[in-house]
């Protein structure tokens, strides 16, 4: 199992674990990019982020970027913690995706026969990116963190019922403003979890054991080891 870097306590183990943080959510971008290619309907953050990007006619790294940074915007009004990472998060995972479309990486499935096991593969590498960009121990990303700071006001609200909530208006926008929605959709929004669990059941990871480091501290170190 991958070990986060003298945790974070060093700038070289900060840059290191950015470094680390950068790569997995650029490959996560990939995973991204095969649920899309599926072409079965795409996962629900997807769905708001196509919609945006077929309405207003812009990439789809440039919606993500606007909705990442959007989220990360109400993240800090709640007051929830934030990582460097999270920046990361916000401007990597999307121009990824953009990336690859430039290249063609992966023809568009012209069948659910070749679309499903394409996007089970695409949810497989989303797993175990997020578990090695969440070992960097650097933030989390800002819909995770929008989830979390949402329960913590929701009272008795299970965690589970707001996630679905969330997921469902990101859906519902994303599919008003043109966004793919199909089974594929359901496959995202309800496999996502069970797969990452087992993904982090192999590499022996247990998410809630990681203490990510906030902002203002990494940046303190940052310039207490390179200002000096």
């Amino acid at each position: 199992m991958l070990k986060n870097l003298s945790y974070n306590r060093t700038g070289s183990a900060i840059v290191l674990n950015m470094l680390l943080a950068a790569v997995s959510l650029f490959v996560n971008g990939f995973g991204i990019y095969l649920t899309i290619q599926a072409n079965l309907g795409a996962a629900p953050w997807d769905v708001l982020n196509l919609g945006i990007s077929k309405s207003l006619g812009i990439l789809y790294g440039t919606a993500s970027i606007a909705v990442s940074c959007f989220i990360l915007g109400i993240d800090i009004f709640l007051r929830e913690p934030i990582g460097i990472a999270m920046f990361i998060d916000a401007f990597v995972v999307g121009k990824s995706v953009d990336f690859f479309n430039f290249v063609h990486a992966v023809p568009v499935a012209s069948s659910p026969l070749t679309g499903i096991p394409m996007m089970l593969l695409g949810l497989v590498i989303l797993a175990y990116t997020q578990y090695a960009y969440m070992i960097a121990s650097l933030g989390c990303g800002p819909r995770d963190t929008l989830l979390v700071g949402l329960t913590k006001r929701a009272g008795h609200i299970p965690i589970g019922a707001v996630s679905i909530a969330l997921l469902s208006s990101a859906t519902f926008i994303g599919w008003l403003l043109g966004g793919p929605v199909g089974i594929g959709t359901l496959i995202c929004a309800f496999g996502a979890g069970p797969v990452m669990q087992l993904a982090f059941r192999t590499v022996h990871f247990d998410a809630t054991g990681i203490h990510h480091q906030h902002l203002l501290d990494s940046f303190r170190i940052l310039f207490t080891h390179f200002g000096a």
